[in-house]
Formats: C-alpha cells, structure tokens, sequence
C-alpha cells in the first residue's frame, strides 16, 4: 500500500513539540451544570494547568448513559475559556459540530469511535485548529496514522496523537491495556507529538498515577487525565477519575523530569 506521510511543520502552540516541559491536560470527563464545571477549572488553574478539557457531547456506549449537554454544554466551556484564560479542549462528534464550533475551541478531540470516520477528518482537517486525534481502541499503528493522514492531507498540520489504551482480553479487572510501546513506535515513524490518555487506558483511579508517570518517563509529550475535585460526584467515569492531590504528585513528578538526562 502506498502512502504519503506528511508528519512535520508541526504547530501546536510549540507545547507539544521537543518540550522538556510536557504538557498534561486535565478536567472532567463531563459536567452537569456551569457551576460544577467552574469550580473544577478554578482548582485546576491553581494548580498549574492551562489545558482544560471536559465533554459537552458524549458519544456513550449506552445510549440510556448521560449524553452531555450538548450546545449548552460548548457555551459554558467557552464562558469558563473567557473567565478563566484556559484553553479548552473538547470532543466533537460531527461535521455540524465542528462547522459550528470547530474555530471556537482551542483543540478539537476526535474520540476512539471516531478515528475510523474519515469524512470527520477531512473536516476537521479543513481549519486550522489544533486535532487530539485519539487511537481506536483495536487499531493498529498504520490505521492510526493513516487516520490521521486524512487530516494533514486537507492542509492542517497540527495533530496531536493520543494512546488511550487498546482492547485486551474483556477481563473486569482493567478496562483496556495501556500499549506504552506505542510511545517510541511513533517517535520513530513520525514527527507527530503523542500523548498518553491513562485514565482510559486503566478504568481505575489507582493505577493513572503510575500509568501517567510511565507514559512520561517513555517519552510521552504529555498527558489527558479525567480529573474532578469529587470524583465520586463525577457525572460519568468516575472510577477512573483522579482528584487533585493525586493530579498535583504527577505534576510534581513531571517537574522533575525537566532536571533528569532523559527525554
């Protein structure tokens, strides 16, 4: 099969790329109201954190789950970006979506369902907006990066690549299998930043905490980490969703990395 892989210019606000300082994006995985959404963006600004990331349309297993707030929900966020000065990252679901949206956040997530939706990524690939492309859950590494072909092909070179686990063999113990060898796989094959998503990859609170510092020691660019400052209270996920004193271990960690001769 031939292929054309683009894998440069890069310019994703020069975070992602060859920085010592790795960046990690960190909120819920949704929200029920501004207030809630708020008050979990204030505690994480506090902490460090300028990626905020947090779900208004909810592509759901269950279609009975809790969907998001849709519309409503991408208003508050943006109300929350004015009043906070954070970056906002959100999945978009559709191509009316990102017409809609799409030059209004700040980096466009295309979740594991939709990796596969190749007439998303031409769209998206349209505007000249930073894509969090994340990896289906069965996909190979070719699929992946041929996905996101489709997006550099339309003109936008400022795709970020996010491991989020793939399928494993249905225990109940974990809810995917974290690949970390697809860290230095992509380092090797292309130019494209990656980013570790071990909130997904775990499905359990307790393991994102090494998970995340493996994924950085590998040489991850960064990470996306399900954060509530209840998780309990959490909306969806919240068994995987750290709180913030466990987020602030893994920034101290990630700051002392910037010291250490590796990466």
């Amino acid at each position: 099969m031939e292929t054309n892989y683009l894998y440069n210019n890069i310019n994703v606000k020069n975070d992602f790329v060859n920085n010592k300082d790795k960046v990690i994006i960190a909120g819920p995985c949704t929200f029920s109201s501004y207030e809630e959404v708020y008050s979990i963006a204030k505690e994480l600004k506090e902490v460090g954190i300028k990626y905020f990331r947090a779900g208004a349309y909810k592509s759901r297993t269950n279609p009975y789950s809790f969907q998001g707030l849709g519309d409503d929900g991408i208003e508050i966020l943006l109300k929350i970006k004015k009043e906070l000065g954070l970056c906002i990252v959100t999945e978009l679901l559709t191509i009316e979506q990102v017409k809609k949206y799409g030059t209004r956040i700040d980096i466009i997530q295309i979740g594991s369902r939709n990796m596969y939706n190749y007439e998303l990524l031409k769209e998206v690939g349209k505007i000249n907006k930073p894509v969090l492309l994340k990896r289906s859950f069965a996909a190979t590494y070719s699929e992946w990066l041929l996905a996101a072909e489709y997006i550099l092909k339309e003109g936008n070179h400022n795709v970020i690549l996010c491991e989020r686990g793939v399928r494993g063999f249905g225990s109940e113990e974990t809810r995917n299998v974290l690949d970390i060898q697809a860290i230095p796989y992509i380092k090797r094959h292309s130019n494209l930043p990656i980013i570790v998503d071990p909130s997904h990859a775990s499905g359990e609170a307790y393991i994102v905490e090494s998970m995340s510092k493996a994924s950085l020691v590998a040489g991850a660019d960064g990470l996306i980490i399900e954060v509530h400052t209840n998780p309990k209270e959490s909306k969806c996920d919240s068994k995987q969703t750290i709180n913030i004193e466990i987020l602030k271990k893994i920034i101290e960690f990630k700051n002392k990395m910037k010291d250490w001769e590796i990466n």
